[in-house]
């Protein structure tokens, strides 16, 4: 069995983390050619198309005896988190490159704390805005000349807005899904919000100036092999062994061995993508990840 294997929930967390990485940097060579929304709705497709099947081998049902409203807040969480916080962030990646988006994308435990504080009535400790001001400063050193190397500042300043409004959408759907939660199937749940965000990305695209262009998805086989790749191990592989991960560790460890994530996009952007990698940035991928270790350390 696998729960007999030492520290296991620990070795598939971190699992997570590199396997959520490694798609990253796929999903940035995919941002070459791709569009955000076009990106978007490839990878929940095939991430839904992979979970039904997934939901059946574990016998977990279809259509779980919920309250309606339940539905509702699910469903309304798979649009926040998925169809924007997604499109948003590969909007982000886009511009920023791997490297400089794994710094920003450290703004997501701090808005997860944040609106919890604000909507669940969660505690927010000293320590926990120590943290937030750190992740802050980080973000902050990212517009400096010397860290930012080959990015114009126009797209640097898109790239961080467009960062932070995927961090607070990502954020903001956990929020808003986290009552629901305790009711529902966590699989289930996931699955659900995938559909929900598909729903939502082909408004988006109907609704787009340039969805026959988005759409077509007429590119090279080797971007085509990105997007393939990128979508099965970000979308599916990476989401199986996060919920193996929760089940096998505590949440909080769990949690900051996932938030490890970010420390290998920074490494792999400079090893893969040959994005530069200097001491300001280091340092700020390090500030960034101490904040991160101080705000869900203490949550």
């Amino acid at each position: 069995m696998i729960s007999h294997i030492p520290y296991i929930g620990e070795i598939l967390s971190l699992s997570t983390a590199l396997v959520w990485a490694f798609s990253v940097i796929i999903f940035r060579k995919c941002g070459e050619s791709i569009h955000p929304i076009g990106l978007n709705l490839f990878k929940n497709t095939l991430a839904g198309l992979l979970l039904v099947p997934t939901l059946l081998l574990f016998n977990v049902p279809l259509l779980p005896s919920l309250p309606g409203p339940d539905y509702l807040i699910i469903f309304v969480s798979g649009i926040v988190g998925i169809s924007i916080g997604d499109t948003f962030f590969f909007m982000s990646l886009n511009r920023l490159g791997a490297g400089l988006s794994a710094i920003v994308d450290c703004l997501y435990s701090p808005f997860v704390i944040l609106l919890a504080f604000i909507f669940l009535e969660e505690n927010l400790s000293l320590v926990q805005l120590l943290g937030v001001f750190l992740i802050l400063s980080a973000v902050f050193f990212t517009s400096k000349k010397k860290t930012r190397a080959n990015v114009t500042k126009r797209d640097l300043w898109i790239g961080i807005i467009c960062g932070v409004l995927a961090m607070l959408s990502m954020a903001a759907g956990v929020v808003i899904v986290k009552p629901a939660l305790d009711r529902a199937p966590l699989l289930w749940s996931i699955t659900f919000r995938i559909y929900a965000g598909i729903a939502v990305l082909f408004l988006m695209l109907w609704l787009h100036p340039s969805r026959r262009t988005i759409s077509r998805f007429h590119f090279p086989l080797v971007t085509w092999k990105y997007a393939l790749i990128g979508s099965f191990f970000g979308a599916y592989v990476a989401v199986i062994l996060w919920l193996a991960g929760m089940k096998y560790t505590d949440t909080s460890i769990a949690s900051a061995l996932n938030q490890t994530s970010n420390v290998f996009i920074f490494i792999l952007a400079a090893l893969l993508l040959k994005e530069p990698m200097n001491r300001q940035r280091v340092m700020s991928i390090i500030a960034a990840f101490i904040g991160v270790l101080l705000v869900i350390g203490t949550s």
